[in-house]
């Protein structure tokens, strides 16, 4: 479904934590947006702060087309604790007026990266944290107001230790290039972290179906 299709007339608004992945897509030719514009890695965490973010970069992206896809999670990457109605659809529905504006079909952003039953497979039966490269990169944000005590609350019941779905040959480098924050993060975490190589063909996928649903 994915090839062959333009992205040349959207704008794109997305989580942060996802830049490494749409860049490389923007880089290999795939994703040929007029602009991305991205939030704050790991707002879920501040919802209130994530919905203005959302709404900011939403109106800036009007500035440069009138189709705008949103790339986050529409179950898990907002929960408005004061509005529990208030969801991810509902939210960006209210900024959607003049434009088509369209929301990824996937619950987080690791679901973007590898569907239900690829997660399956790839944990074997083991209970895993999943982390892509962005979780790294960005952990000062993701997990900002976590401290080890929250992290012992966490990380550790995770016996089959951190995954990492990497579709863009990030550890490889990463290691090389930063060993001593890969081993403070793992420490930190309390579970060792594995790579696991993926293809971006979900990710792909799930941003063409947004063109094709305007295209129907």
């Amino acid at each position: 479904m994915a090839e062959g299709l333009s992205f040349k007339d959207y704008a794109i608004v997305a989580c942060g934590t996802l830049a490494p992945e749409l860049n490389y897509l923007k880089k290999q030719g795939f994703l040929g947006a007029r602009r991305i514009l991205y939030t704050t890695p790991g707002r879920h965490e501040a919802p209130k702060e994530l919905e203005s973010q959302l709404i900011q970069k939403i109106d800036a992206a009007k500035e440069h087309s009138n189709k705008v896809i949103i790339v986050y999670g529409g179950k898990f990457c907002y929960v408005n604790v004061d509005d529990p109605y208030k969801t991810m659809d509902i939210m960006i529905q209210e900024q959607g007026t003049g434009i088509s504006i369209s929301i990824i079909n996937a619950t987080h952003c690791i679901d973007m990266l590898a569907s239900e039953s690829q997660r399956e497979k790839i944990r074997s039966g083991q209970k895993v944290w999943w982390l892509t490269p962005g979780w790294v990169m960005y952990r000062d944000n993701v997990f900002q107001d976590w401290d080890k005590g929250k992290a012992n609350e966490n990380f550790p019941q995770h016996t089959g230790g951190a995954v990492l779905l990497d579709g863009i040959g990030f550890w490889e480098k990463y290691s090389e290039e930063h060993p001593e924050k890969i081993l403070e993060f793992s420490d930190w975490m309390g579970i060792e972290i594995q790579p696991h190589k993926i293809t971006l063909d979900r990710l792909k996928n799930l941003l063409a179906s947004c063109v094709v649903s305007d295209l129907e």
